[in-house]
């Protein structure tokens, strides 16, 4: 039997929203640990390289509409983590852009990047574990027991759970929940996504900024990641697919996926421009379409477990800090520091 790893505090999901938890409860006197199960944190803050450029090929900027959230925009701003891009984007019916919304921010490096400056933050404080892909989550005593795939093991007092909703529930045993947690779990809904990135030699005709946004079309975004700021060395585009076509295309072959949306590029490139390399990325649970009304679910019944991410409160990348902000802070007061 492999020997517990002990911890005050598992955050489960090293997304915006785990990160921000996990950063709530630094300092408090608690052992706190981060698991994700990618090599790296970030979660849908995801930058690729493809040829000698590179893409976001998930959450691909964000806004800030409340204040606690403009707040911390206007730290990484000062850190110059982050840089404003445009006011909005038009749908490419004509070259007109938006002016007046608000202020739309991308990193430095692309998105993944302001999720590596938020994991320094954290360390050495926080234990953050990556390439760790737990199995199950148990309560035992007055905390929980979870166990990774390579057999690893970690007690702890309490959990804040923040990966898509259904992935979560994947870690847990339904039965332990009560009857109206259940419902209020199984309530929330997501909309897939594909996402392709296309390394291009030549030139692309995008208006400015060199965007479009067109929520409810068949291809729903598409970004030159040079012009955006991210990507000086080579043209790469990215392209999302709407929920619908993404449902669509979902059970279809990576090659008949990825040609369908190189025929969604292909209007863009100018005479001579040529795509080098297309790769595809499939986000199951891309974009919360039935919401969890508070910004966390804890979990009654139960040793301390809070629910947060982007399905709670609001959606998005903010939708997601603020979730994970006040998740941490409710588990904080649940413990008593």
């Amino acid at each position: 039997m492999a020997e517990e790893q002990q911890t005050d505090v598992l955050v489960i999901g090293g997304g915006m929203a785990g990160l921000m938890a996990a950063g709530a409860l630094r300092g408090r006197g608690l052992r706190v640990t981060l698991a994700d199960k990618g090599v790296r944190v970030g979660g849908r803050l995801a930058t690729r390289r493809i040829g000698p450029g590179r893409g976001d090929h998930g959450a691909q900027f964000f806004t800030a509409r409340s204040a606690e959230f403009q707040t911390l925009v206007a730290g990484w701003l000062a850190e110059g983590v982050i840089i404003p891009w445009a006011n909005g984007f038009g749908d490419g019916s004509s070259d007109a852009m938006p002016t007046n919304g608000h202020p739309r921010y991308v990193v430095r490096g692309g998105m993944n990047a302001l999720a590596q400056h938020l994991v320094q933050q954290l360390m050495p404080e926080v234990t953050v574990e990556t390439s760790l892909r737990l199995a199950a989550l148990s309560p035992e005593g007055v905390g929980w027991r979870a166990q990774a795939d390579s057999g690893r093991l970690f007690a702890c007092r309490a959990v804040v759970l923040t990966p898509p909703v259904p992935r979560a529930l994947d870690l847990l045993d339904l039965d332990v929940f009560t009857e109206a947690d259940r419902a209020a779990l199984r309530r929330i809904e997501y909309a897939p996504c594909l996402a392709g990135l296309f390394w291009v030699d030549g030139e692309v005709d995008l208006p400015e900024p060199g965007a479009i946004q067109r929520p409810d079309e068949w291809i729903s975004w598409v970004a030159d990641n040079r012009r955006k700021g991210i990507s000086p060395e080579a043209t790469v585009i990215t392209v999302h697919t709407g929920p619908q076509s993404s449902r669509d295309l979902w059970e279809t072959t990576e090659r008949d996926a990825l040609a369908a949306l190189r025929a969604a590029v292909e209007p863009f490139l100018a005479p001579g421009a040529v795509i080098r390399e297309a790769q595809l990325k499939a986000w199951r649970y891309a974009l919360p379409t039935v919401l969890h009304p508070e910004p966390y679910l804890p979990a009654a019944g139960l040793p301390p477990l809070v629910f947060a991410g982007d399905a709670f409160g609001g959606p998005r990348v903010e939708g997601a800090a603020l979730s994970g902000l006040e998740a941490g802070r409710a588990l904080a007061a649940i413990l008593g520091v």
